[in-house]
C-alpha cells in the first residue's frame, strides 16, 4: 500500500480525462453522450463524472478517489458543505419513527441536527456522554437506526472510544457516522476502527487553505448510492472549481498535517500550566483524562485545542482581542492559525439551555493552530493571557 503523500498525489490519476498535468476544471453543468446507450448509462450511474454536475463531475470523481483511499473506505462523495455531507446523509439513513444517538459533546451543527431537525422530521434523538461507552448501549432502542460520532469532540476535544461504539452499533445492526474534521486521516482513520461512515468538513483541514466551503463522505459504495439518490434531491452540489481547490489542497494534506500537530502540542504544553489558564483540553497531553485513548486511535493529536480562561467570559474576549497572530474567526484548518470564543458564537446558534447542556465553559477559547513558526504562536498566546498583559500595562 502507498504511503499517504503518494496517495495524495496520485490516487485520482486513473480520473484524469485530459493529458494534462494539472486537472482541468470542468466549468460544465453538462455532458453530452455518443448515442442513447452511452446517454442512458450516465444517468442512472451514481457518483458519476460525466452526465450531469448535480450527478457528478470529473472534478467531483477526483477528489472522492483521494479522500477514498486517505480514509480507506471503498468510496466517498462530495457536497457543498461539511453540514450538507451530516443533513444529506441522515436524511437518507432514517424516517419519521427512528432514533439517533448523538454526543453531549459535539459541533453546535451536528447538536442542531440532533435537537431540532430531526424531531421536526419525527425522528426521535439522545445524546449521550461519548466519554463512557456504556452510555451508548443504554441509549439504544428498537427504533435506534444511527449514532452520530465526533472524536475529538468540538470544542472540548473529548475522546470517543471508536472501536467499542462500532463493535455495539455492529451487534445491534446499527449504522455509525464519524465526523473525523479536527483529526483527518492523517492522525485517524475510523474506518480502520469499524466505523461505516465518515464525514469531513472540508472547509477545514483537507482544503486547508481557508478559500473552500466543501463537504465529503467516505464509506461502503452501497451506503454512498443511498445517500447520492438524496443529494439528487436537495441539491447540496459542490462546484466543480471548489472541487478543484479542494484536489489541490489535499495533495498537501500529508504535509501541513504534521506542522498543525507540532504547534498544537507545543501551544498546549505551553498553556496547560499557566495560571491564567484553568485548564487545556488537548487529547495530547499526558493529563488529558482519555490521553491513552487517544494515542491508541490517534497518530497526532491535530492543531485544535480548548483553553479555559480561569476568569470566565470577559477574560477568554479579551484574551482573543490582545492575540497578534491569531484572527479571531469560526473556521479553522488553515494554513493560519484562528481562535473563537465558543460561547459567544453559539449564542446565536444554540439556546441557553442547550450552551449549558453541551458542558462548554464560558471562559473556554478554541485555538486552532496554523502552520506558522511555533516559537512565534507559542509566544503570542503567552503574551496574550490576562496576567501576561496586566504586567504589561504596570510597566508602561
Amino acid at each position: 500500500m502507498s504511503g499517504s503523500s503518494t496517495v495524495a498525489v496520485h490516487a485520482d490519476r486513473d480520473l484524469h480525462p485530459s493529458r494534462a498535468v494539472a486537472p482541468p476544471i470542468y466549468r460544465t453543468a453538462a455532458f453530452w453522450a455518443e448515442d442513447a446507450q452511452q446517454f442512458a448509462r450516465a444517468a442512472v450511474d451514481r457518483r458519476g463524472r460525466d452526465f450531469y454536475t448535480r450527478f457528478g463531475n470529473p472534478n467531483h470523481a477526483q477528489v472522492a478517489a483521494v479522500v477514498a483511499e486517505l480514509e480507506h473506505t471503498e468510496a466517498a462523495m462530495v457536497t457543498a458543505s461539511g453540514m450538507a455531507a451530516l443533513t444529506t446523509a441522515v436524511l437518507a439513513l432514517v424516517s419519521a419513527g427512528d432514533h439517533v444517538i448523538g454526543q453531549r459533546s459535539t459541533y453546535g451543527g451536528t447538536a442542531s441536527v440532533l435537537l431540532n431537525l430531526l424531531p421536526r422530521l419525527g425522528v426521535s434523538t439522545t445524546q449521550v456522554d461519548q466519554t463512557d461507552p456504556e452510555a451508548f448501549e443504554q441509549a439504544l432502542t428498537p427504533r435506534t437506526r444511527l449514532i452520530l460520532l465526533e472524536s475529538p469532540s468540538n470544542p472540548l476535544l473529548q475522546i470517543t472510544d471508536l472501536r467499542a461504539v462500532a463493535d455495539l452499533a455492529r451487534a445491534h445492526d446499527v449504522l455509525t457516522m464519524a465526523d473525523n474534521t479536527f483529526a483527518t486521516p492523517m492522525n485517524q482513520r475510523p474506518a480502520d476502527f469499524g466505523i461505516d461512515l465518515v464525514w469531513h468538513s472540508a472547509t477545514k483541514y483537507l482544503n486547508g487553505h481557508s478559500d473552500v466551503s466543501a463537504g465529503v463522505l467516505a464509506g461502503p459504495a452501497r451506503i454512498l448510492d443511498r445517500i447520492w439518490d438524496v443529494a439528487l434531491l436537495t441539491g447540496a452540489v459542490l462546484g466543480p472549481f471548489d472541487a478543484w481547490l479542494l484536489l489541490r489542497g489535499l495533495r498537501t494534506l500529508p504535509l501541513r498535517m504534521p506542522r498543525h500537530n507540532v504547534n498544537g502540542q507545543a501551544l498546549a504544553e505551553a498553556l496547560h500550566e499557566h495560571p491564567a489558564v484553568a485548564r487545556v483540553h488537548y487529547p495530547g497531553l499526558a493529563t488529558h483524562p482519555q490521553h491513552a485513548l487517544a494515542a491508541g486511535q490517534m497518530s497526532g493529536f491535530g492543531g485544535v485545542l480548548g483553553i479555559e480562561l480561569a476568569s470566565g467570559f470577559e477574560a477568554a474576549d479579551a484574551f482573543l482581542g490582545r492575540l497578534r497572530h491569531a484572527r479571531r474567526s469560526a473556521s479553522l484548518g488553515g494554513v493560519e492559525t484562528l481562535a473563537v470564543h465558543p460561547a459567544s458564537m453559539w449564542r446565536g446558534m444554540l439556546s441557553e439551555e442547550h450552551i449549558a447542556a453541551s458542558g462548554v465553559p464560558l471562559g473556554l477559547v478554541r485555538l486552532a493552530a496554523g502552520i506558522e513558526d511555533t516559537a512565534d504562536l507559542v509566544a503570542d498566546a503567552l503574551a496574550a493571557l490576562p496576567c501576561n498583559a496586566f504586567v504589561e500595562e504596570l510597566t508602561r
